[in-house]
C-alpha cells in the first residue's frame, strides 16, 4: 500500500509542477546533487576524490511539448561540455521520454543522436535509462539504430520484466546496467513477487558477468553485493569487467568502502529542479527511505507539500472508484 502511495504521487503532474517552486525539500536535498550544473560538478568532484565515478541524470518528467524536449537536450549538452571542461570522471544517463519519445519517435531520435555525437567527441559514454513497459521497445529501437553509428552507448535491463533475459542476451555486447526495476508494472508483463524478481536479478547479473561486455550492478542490497563479490572471485572475472552502482545519497559508507576495496564504483547523480517524480520513486522502491525525510527539520512549506501530496493521492483513489 505504501509503495502504491508513492508511485501514485510520482505520476502526479500537478504536484510535480508545485514541487519546483519549493526547491529541494522533503529530504530530496539528500538524494539530488543540486539544481544546476555548477552544483552538480562540485558534487562529482567530491565523489571523484574518493575514486568514485559518476553518471549524471538531468531530471525531468511529463515532457509533451517539443520546446521542453529541446530545452532538456540543451541542458544535457551543457552537462557534457562541463564534464569535459572540468575533466571529471563522469558520463551521461538520459531518459528518451524527456527528449521527446512521447511526442514523436524521429524527433526524439534526432535529439538523442545530437547528445550521443557530442559525447562521442569527448569519449563520454551515454546510457539510455529504461522507463515503463510502454516505452521499453521504442527505447531499445533507439539504442539499436544509433549503435550502427556510435559505440559509446548502452542501456538498462530491468529484472522484473519477463522479457529481461531475452533483452539481455540480445544486447550482451553493450555496456549494461542491471537493475530490479522502479516502476509499477502490470502482471501481464512483469513479475510481482519480490523473490521472483530477486532470483531473476541474480541470474541476469551472473550471465552478463560471464558473457557480456561490461556489467553495472545497480543495487543497495549488501546481500547481492556480497554474492557478486564471491561470484567474480570464483569465476576469475577481472574488476575491469564490472562495477557496482548506487544512487547519490544512499548508503554513502558502503559506496566509499567498495571504492576503497578496489572495486569500480559509479554513483548515479541526479540533478535539476524537476526532482519530484524521481524522489517519489525512490521512496516507493524502499519505503524505509522515509527515514531521510523524518530526519529533516520540517518547514511549513515541507508540511504543505506533504499535505498536498496526500490529498491528491486520496482524491485520485476516490475518483478512480467512481
Amino acid at each position: 500500500m505504501l509503495k502504491d502511495f508513492f508511485m501514485g504521487l510520482s505520476q502526479n503532474q500537478f504536484l510535480n509542477t508545485a514541487a519546483k517552486k519549493y526547491g529541494l525539500k522533503m529530504g530530496a536535498q539528500n538524494v539530488v546533487a543540486g539544481t544546476n550544473i555548477a552544483e552538480t560538478i562540485e558534487s562529482i568532484k567530491e565523489l571523484n576524490k574518493h575514486g568514485i565515478s559518476c553518471t549524471v541524470d538531468n531530471l525531468g518528467e511529463f515532457v509533451f511539448e517539443k520546446e521542453e524536449a529541446v530545452a532538456a537536450k540543451q541542458q544535457i549538452l551543457a552537462v557534457i561540455e562541463a564534464i569535459h571542461e572540468n575533466e571529471v570522471d563522469a558520463h551521461i544517463s538520459l531518459k528518451p521520454s524527456q527528449l521527446g519519445l512521447d511526442i514523436d519517435y524521429d524527433f526524439c531520435k534526432g535529439n538523442i543522436e545530437e547528445i550521443v555525437a557530442a559525447a562521442n567527441k569527448y569519449g563520454i559514454f551515454v546510457n539510455f535509462d529504461m522507463e515503463d513497459h510502454a516505452r521499453l521497445q521504442p527505447s531499445f529501437n533507439l539504442l539499436d539504430e544509433l549503435s550502427t553509428k556510435y559505440d559509446n552507448i548502452g542501456t538498462v535491463i530491468q529484472a522484473y520484466f519477463f522479457r529481461a533475459e531475452e533483452d539481455l542476451h540480445k544486447h550482451k555486447d553493450y555496456r549494461l546496467r542491471i537493475v530490479k526495476g522502479a516502476y509499477k508494472e502490470p502482471a501481464e508483463v512483469a513479475y510481482q513477487d519480490k523473490q521472483e524478481i530477486d532470483k531473476n536479478y541474480i541470474e541476469l547479473i551472473e550471465w552478463h558477468l560471464l558473457n557480456g561486455k561490461f556489467t553495472s550492478i545497480a543495487t543497495h542490497d549488501h546481500n547481492v553485493i556480497n554474492h557478486v563479490k564471491q561470484f567474480v572471485k570464483d569465476n576469475n572475472i577481472p574488476n575491469e569487467k564490472f562495477e557496482f552502482q548506487m544512487l547519490y545519497g544512499f548508503r554513502k559508507d558502503m559506496q566509499l568502502e567498495l571504492a576503497k576495496e578496489g572495486y569500480n564504483f559509479c554513483t548515479y547523480v541526479p540533478f535539476g529542479q524537476d526532482w519530484y517524480g524521481y524522489f517519489m520513486r525512490r521512496l516507493a522502491e524502499r519505503p524505509q527511505n522515509m527515514n531521510l525525510v523524518v530526519k529533516q527539520v520540517f518547514t511549513k512549506k515541507t508540511n504543505t507539500m506533504i499535505g498536498l501530496a496526500a490529498g491528491a493521492f486520496l482524491l485520485g483513489r476516490l475518483t478512480s472508484k467512481k
